[in-house]
């Protein structure tokens, strides 16, 4: 019988390097699917907001078969467990909880941009955890591509983290994602990637196996079942288990312990779960118990628990108020209202994202939500209007520590590649929003910058650069460190066009209130008292009176009107609902609508209550 030989790989990468087209390659070529069938693009990206976005946003397993047509392990079957990542820096909690369950990862690099701020970001979490690392710089095939320049790159960033000598002699495999081929010279590309298959067998270790030890997994993430309920995945590190075994679930950090029994165990085939009775050391599994066991607990032989210390999750750095929706349009459209619902619904998320900070707030009505960025967060809130809530939230803030008695704030490191003519808005805007220029590289005719700013500097900051750019720049930042309070920052500059009035909106009241600023609605849309219907260019809020009829008397009549011309509004997606947010605004949200309205709906009282602030 022959045996089949394992690899556990994590693939790491930036956001749009092509990481999940990569993946999608690998399984089309490591017989996963039939020579006949239809694959689509992108096949890892299953949930509906990855597909929309074009990003990946958790986390998935899947695995890929290879035999190798030469060398020392000629005719030996493979079986090369994949795990997908994040590529966007507000996930990167979902990249540092995994990474346990692998042995090498493979480091992503556009063949043009280089390695970017998410990739140090990974990276060092890899190399913390003493894992292989294979290069593959993606894109050969870019008109702009810079592959001698972007080898270089990656080296120096090895350097800059202390990487040991192994990792400064990772190999280098040169891949065309979308065409299927890699290569381990940079001027050539073979047929396939069996170069790229070749180098993981080769480089990345087998799983350490103590088969002969007690059982002992800890889970790295969970899944849910509508038959099994929550089930928990990881790596088997030690031993072997078998269904219907008894088992302890131990936690490190509290000590807790209590038993349960295996109910169902599953290996990772293709996109496939395949059932499985035994499972040993160095497989990837998927286990379902009669009590769940959340990510960071450590599945032991009840004769042996000892748990294993789970990877520390870096801090969230961002913070919003979830609060019951309370507009006078409250509970017309969602399924659940209520603060029990938002409550069980927060807490839950939090068990499976462990990089979510959740906590009651200051009423039984809202609540603490803090995560890695406005992305994170925003992907939460998606997720939760679709699945038929109604709530609101407020405006992102930073958290702040007390260090050394000095309050200190989260700085990011912010990379911008913009065309040259940009750089002196760019640098204006950035002097504005307090950052801190570290570097600046030409590649081509473009500039890249590498600039330190206030988390909060950022906060409203990618709509005015990509106006600033004309729509040529792209800026990716990821958290640096906690550095000193850097001084007050003016998020936003224009103020708000406010509903006067409960009503419809009509064409005469709106082209009315056009001649005051740009608006977000259209005629034939509900408004009420306090709703934020436009921007105003002052910095001032104006009321508008969006509903207003023209009064017909016995001198005019409805057919002596002029023709009412309309300027299309804007409408705002959620992140740009997000952005645009003030300190004294909320962003109502409901399975159909997205609605940006004051705190305080009623004119005289918001009046009363700036007055007195």
């Amino acid at each position: 019988m022959l045996v089949v030989m394992i690899r556990n790989i994590a693939i790491i990468a930036h956001v749009d390097h092509g990481k999940t087209s990569l993946v999608n390659e690998m399984l089309k070529q490591g017989k996963v699917f039939r020579a006949n069938q239809e694959v689509a693009d992108r096949v890892m990206d299953s949930n509906d907001l990855e597909r929309e976005r074009g990003i990946t946003i958790l986390a998935k397993n899947t695995s890929c078969f290879y035999t190798p047509k030469g060398g020392k392990f000629a005719g030996q079957e493979f079986k090369i467990n994949i795990i997908d990542t994040p590529g966007h820096a507000d996930f990167g909690g979902e990249v540092e909880r995994v990474l346990k369950m692998a042995d090498g990862v493979l480091l992503l690099v556009d063949a043009y941009e280089g390695p970017m701020p998410q990739t140090r970001f990974v990276l060092q979490k890899a190399l913390d955890l003493n894992l292989k690392v294979v290069i593959v710089i993606n894109k050969v095939d870019r008109a702009d591509a810079r592959l001698n320049e972007v080898g270089d790159e990656v080296l120096e960033l090895l350097m800059d983290l202390g990487a040991d000598n192994d990792a400064l002699d990772s190999p280098i495999v040169y891949a065309s994602a979308r065409a299927g081929t890699a290569s381990v010279s940079p001027n050539m590309q073979d047929e396939n990637l069996d170069a790229l298959f070749e180098t993981i067998i080769s480089y990345i270790p087998e799983p350490k196996m103590d088969k002969d030890g007690a059982f002992q997994m800890l889970v790295s993430a969970n899944e849910h079942s509508e038959y099994l309920g929550k089930m928990a995945i990881g790596k088997v590190g030690r031993g072997s288990v078998r269904v219907n075994q008894q088992i302890a679930v131990a936690d490190y950090n509290s000590g807790e312990v209590f038993k349960t029994k295996i109910t169902g165990l599953f290996e990772f085939a293709g996109m496939k779960k395949n059932p499985v009775e035994v499972a040993t050391a160095g497989d990837i599994i998927v286990v379902a118990t009669n009590e769940p066991a959340t990510i960071g607990k450590t599945l032991c032989d009840p004769a042996a628990v000892e748990p294993l210390e789970f990877v520390k999750i870096s801090e969230p750095s961002v913070e919003m108020t979830f609060s019951v929706n309370d507009s006078p349009f409250a509970g017309k459209e969602g399924k659940f209202v209520t603060s029990r619902h938002l409550r069980t619904r927060l807490y839950k998320e939090a068990d499976k994202d462990l990089s979510l900070r959740v906590r009651d707030g200051e009423t039984t009505e809202s609540f603490f939500v803090a995560g890695r960025g406005e992305m994170h967060l925003s992907i939460l809130i998606e997720n939760m209007r679709r699945e038929g809530f109604e709530f609101q939230v407020s405006n992102p803030r930073v958290l702040y520590k007390e260090i050394d008695g000095k309050t200190h704030e989260p700085v990011d490191k912010l990379l911008i590649d913009v065309p040259e003519v940009s750089v002196g808005a760019i640098m204006s805007a950035m002097g504005i929003r307090k950052g801190e220029l570290k570097q600046m590289s030409p590649i081509g005719s473009r500039v890249r910058l590498e600039i330190l700013i206030p988390s909060r500097g950022l906060f409203g900051y990618k709509s005015e650069m990509l106006t600033d750019t004309k729509g040529e720049g792209v800026m990716s930042s990821v958290f640096d460190s906690y550095q000193p309070f850097k001084g007050n920052i003016q998020r936003r500059v224009k103020g708000s066009l406010i509903a006067f009035e409960s009503g419809t909106a009509n064409a005469y009241g709106l082209h009315a209130a056009q001649e005051r600023g740009e608006l977000f609605i259209s005629a034939g849309e509900e408004v009420y008292g306090g709703m934020v219907v436009g921007e105003n260019p002052k910095s001032d809020d104006l009321p508008v009176n969006v509903c207003k009829t023209k009064h017909l008397t016995n001198m005019r009549s409805s057919s002596a009107d002029e023709a009412l011309t309309l300027t299309p509004p804007r409408k705002m997606s959620l992140e740009n609902a997000l952005e645009f947010l003030a300190d004294d605004e909320l962003l109502e949200v409901t399975p159909k609508h997205i609605r940006i309205r004051k705190q305080i709906l009623d004119h005289n009282v918001r009046l009363r209550a700036r007055a007195r602030s």
